[in-house]
């Protein structure tokens, strides 16, 4: 099997990515799939994780090479073509990769088998498909102000089937950078409150520390005064110090 020249940065966190690029690529691609339609064991291990595989991959449909209108019937045996083909045990010669392979496979089996996770992949199909007409429209008003004839590329199905696919991607790769995002600003958060939980805890170790010593020498206060009240100052005062307070440690 061909594979494709383009490299595509394999970290969805890394943001946006223009459309050419994204165009480019994903034509390339598709092209050498249509070339390669009975894909073997192998072919389908070097598919699942291509360059750019992690943006891929977030697509389950993408994954499983069905359409998104497809039956769960159809899902189910695709499912189960893909899982024997890309089986550890089918490619002894290959196991750890087919291993990520199936494991890529299952995972996107999981979110369409669910009816929830498939809404949700299925919203950012059709909010592509929004996009995508929206794009088309803007690109007839332009046409249309230069003179031009209003007839554009997207006008073959061909060609608006792929630009709502590139679109699709690209929705799945910003979904999964925002998802990263907030995992991360959590993260820091929890660290945040933590910190305040150890200070607030030293705080009271220290205001209990402190009673105890102030309590301790309470005796020796009273008998103090009553010595000096007396005329007795020889005798010392015993000192009352409070704990000394520890450095904060991270």
């Amino acid at each position: 099997m061909a594979t494709a020249n383009f490299v595509l940065s394999d970290d969805p966190s890394t943001g946006d990515v223009s459309d050419s690029l994204f165009s480019n690529f994903y034509a390339e691609v598709k092209e050498i799939e249509k070339r390669d339609s009975n894909l073997t064991p192998k072919q389908q291990i070097d598919r699942l994780l291509r360059p750019g595989s992690t943006y891929f991959n977030l697509n389950p449909f993408e994954v499983l090479q069905v359409e998104p209108e497809s039956s769960m019937e159809e899902v189910k045996k695709q499912y189960r073509k893909l899982s024997i083909l890309v089986h550890p045990d089918k490619n002894c010669n290959d196991k750890d990769r087919a291993q990520k392979a199936f494991d890529i496979i299952n995972k996107a089996y999981k979110i369409l088998e669910s009816e929830e996770l498939k809404n949700k992949a299925m919203e950012v199909v059709e909010e592509a498909k929004a996009r995508t007409n929206q794009m088309i429209e803007e690109k007839r008003k332009k046409q249309k102000k230069a003179g031009k004839e209003s007839k554009i590329e997207e006008d073959d199905p061909a060609k608006y089937k792929h630009a709502v696919y590139v679109m699709t991607m690209k929705l799945f790769a910003d979904m999964e950078r925002k998802r990263r995002q907030q995992e991360d600003r959590d993260m820091e958060e929890r660290k945040r409150k933590r910190e305040q939980e150890i200070a607030e805890e030293e705080r009271k170790k220290l205001e209990v520390e402190w009673q105890k010593n102030y309590e301790d020498s309470r005796e020796s206060r009273v008998n103090s005064w009553k010595a000096f009240k007396t005329g007795n100052k020889s005798k010392k005062l015993k000192e009352f110090r409070p704990p000394k307070h520890k450095a904060e440690t991270r």
